[in-house]
């Protein structure tokens, strides 16, 4: 769907075992194993017989009361609009901005949170003055809505206002009953439940706000048939929308964090109306807490995977997401460091803190599995990296919904950090994981996928620990000539200095860690543009970061290039100390490549097949 209930974001199930490995000091098999079953249950809620006003998601933010009492409308960084008449009479149809981000959330009504919150202490003039824009909409907009897609995609956020709005009446005139003059507000919000009975968005974030505001319908009014639809709706989304291992079906990290709130104001609400919500909920948002804990960069924030804004994770108190949210200081230490969830994510990390600062660890995250849906992304292989306590390798982020040329960048493959085809049209793919081998100090992926017609890619990934870097071979196959292009996404603020047709540097002005980006000679000569690098570009857009979806800023990206029916790009990725030397060597040794690199005092060496499996001899 196009949007979701967060504040500003308009933000498969597969088997039930992920790949897990240990922080012990001996080699470690790749096995299977559940989530942790000892689930932190949410504190119950006494259940009082009422629904609770979830409030308005910070969207009142933007609109004082007086600007409200003007029928003035702000979202965004997009300049206040005045939508009405000053009497309550709006224009429902207003789009100044041409974006459908700001006209969902004028038809949610939850810019008139202020008016409802003024009225709920007997300010009779806001009272007045909100409730008329309220039955300005349901004038103006005759059930069913569904021929207005910004009515539509709203209806589960303005049901959630109407209750409020009835809730403020009756405690701003201090009466029990509603009075017959507000009974089109009853009315309307038999309405909307109908709307949503006959329009239900599935088991996702979209059909769980859904059930969760009929359910609150069905409570407010007495209506035993809608609190049993919702709730038997939230029961069996619960097991798509969140599967065994922890993993959502909306393929953003940050839309996992947004899950996770968002289930647990289902249990809330179901528990204060008097309904018995089950253990599986709770089940399915620890294993969610396990892997949001997981996901959790060194950083302590959510990597921004899919459609999904620069954040911190919530500190769940008693889970082990709250000690990666709290870079260790409360909450329970992760039992592995490492996993493979079957949904199409792989989290890694060097440790927990053990043995140095905890934001001195290495993180990273991989993309593969199932084609983009819903919040996905084209960003399969894709590896975001964060060490030596700052974003390494990046995911550009998430520009909104509006459809321009941003955001078909940003989910595309070129704005992911991995081997492209331009010459080739490319489509969402499901992507293979082909094998994964774990060691104390080293990580290994090989995987595999079509990402255009008549184009075979595959990525063999080694991740090492002490000295920290990432190797990566890219090969791509085709039956004629393509342009091949392996993509670095680095952080913005960044000088790229490319020393040679192997070595590329970035870094920050006065920062004390700079990061050497090698291309390794393999099987191929380097051509003459073996490296390019490129930042700020509009047309194609390419080298930009979006912290969230209101801001954008350059960002470099290094690319390492080829040109031919095959290619085969071996990169290392070396965060190092300003000070510290890196480099590499090759060598030969019967079929095998051997890289020796450096790094400061450390050294190491990777071995490379013929097949293209990586591995840390040294």
């Amino acid at each position: 769907m196009a949007f979701a209930g967060a504040i500003r974001v308009l933000m498969p199930g597969g088997r039930e075992k992920a790949t897990v490995v240990s922080a012990d000091p001996t080699p470690s098999a790749v096995v299977r194993s559940t989530p942790s079953p000892s689930a932190v249950k949410s504190t119950p809620v006494a259940p009082n017989g009422t629904y609770a006003c979830p409030g308005f998601s910070g969207i009142e933010a933007d609109v004082p009361l007086a600007m409200m009492m003007r029928d003035t409308f702000a979202w965004g960084n997009d300049p206040a609009y005045k939508v009405g008449d000053g009497s309550g009479d709006i224009r429902w149809r207003s789009d100044p901005y041409h974006k459908p981000s700001w006209y969902m959330w004028l038809h949610s009504l939850r810019w008139l949170g202020h008016g409802i919150i003024a009225a709920r202490t007997g300010d009779r003039k806001a009272m007045t003055h909100t409730t008329a824009i309220i039955r300005d909409w349901v004038k103006d907009n005759p059930y069913p809505w569904k021929g207005d897609v910004g009515a539509w995609e709203s209806t589960m956020h303005r049901t959630n206002v109407l209750i409020c709005a009835r809730q403020a009446v009756l405690s701003g005139l201090h009466v029990r009953k509603l009075p017959a003059q507000y009974a089109w507000l009853d009315e309307s919000l038999l309405d909307h439940a109908r709307f949503m009975t006959e329009n239900w968005s599935g088991p996702s974030n979209h059909g769980t706000d859904e059930s969760i505001a009929m359910f609150g319908v069905g409570c407010t009014l007495g209506r035993s048939d809608l609190k049993d639809r919702a709730a038997e709706r939230l029961t069996k989304a619960i097991t798509t929308a969140i599967d065994p291992q922890g993993s959502t079906n909306e393929q953003s990290i940050g839309y996992a964090m947004f899950n996770y709130q968002l289930w647990g104001k289902a249990v809330t609400a179901l528990q204060r109306c008097g309904a018995d919500p089950g253990s599986v909920i709770e089940q399915r948002r620890h294993a969610l807490a396990e892997f949001l804990a997981l996901a959790t960069t060194a950083a302590g924030e959510i990597p921004q995977v899919g459609d999904a804004e620069r954040q911190k994770p919530q500190a769940a108190a008693g889970t082990s997401l709250e000690y990666a949210a709290t870079l260790g200081a409360r909450g329970t230490k992760p039992p592995k460091r490492t996993a493979i969830f079957d949904a199409g994510y792989v989290f890694g990390r060097t440790g927990w803190g053990e043995t140095r600062p905890f934001t001195q660890e290495s993180t990273y995250s991989i993309r593969f599995g199932a084609a983009r849906r819903y919040h996905g992304h084209d960003d399969h292989m894709s590896i975001t990296y964060n060490s030596h306590g700052r974003d390494i390798l990046i995911d550009p982020g998430h520009p909104g919904y509006q459809l321009d040329k941003w955001q078909e960048w940003t989910r595309s493959q070129a704005s992911h950090n991995v081997m492209t085809i331009p010459s080739a049209k490319g489509a969402p793919v499901e992507t293979t994981l082909l094998s994964a081998a774990m060691a104390p100090t080293s990580e290994y992926y090989e995987f595999r996928d079509t990402p255009a017609a008549g184009v075979e890619r595959t990525r063999d990934v080694l991740v090492l620990k002490d000295p920290d870097l990432i190797v990566t071979l890219d090969r791509g196959e085709s039956n004629t000539s393509q342009r091949y292009e392996t993509l670095w996404h680095l952080a913005p603020g960044q000088k790229v200095t490319v020393q040679s047709p192997t070595t590329a540097v970035a870094a920050k002005p006065g920062d004390g860690t700079k990061t050497y980006l090698l291309q390794i000679p393999y099987g191929q000569q380097l051509p003459a543009d073996a490296i390019t690098v490129e930042q700020g570009k509009q047309d194609p857009v390419q080298g930009w970061y979006f912290p969230d979806i209101f801001h954008h800023v350059p960002a470099p990206v290094v690319e390492f290039n080829r040109s031919g029916p095959t290619a085969s790009i071996l990169s290392a990725v070396v965060p190092a100390a300003a000070g510290e030397k890196v480099a590499f060597s090759t060598r030969t040794v019967g079929s095998m490549l051997l890289v020796d690199l450096t790094v400061g005092a450390r050294q190491t060496t990777v071995r490379v097949t013929p097949s293209g499996r990586l591995s840390r001899i040294r």
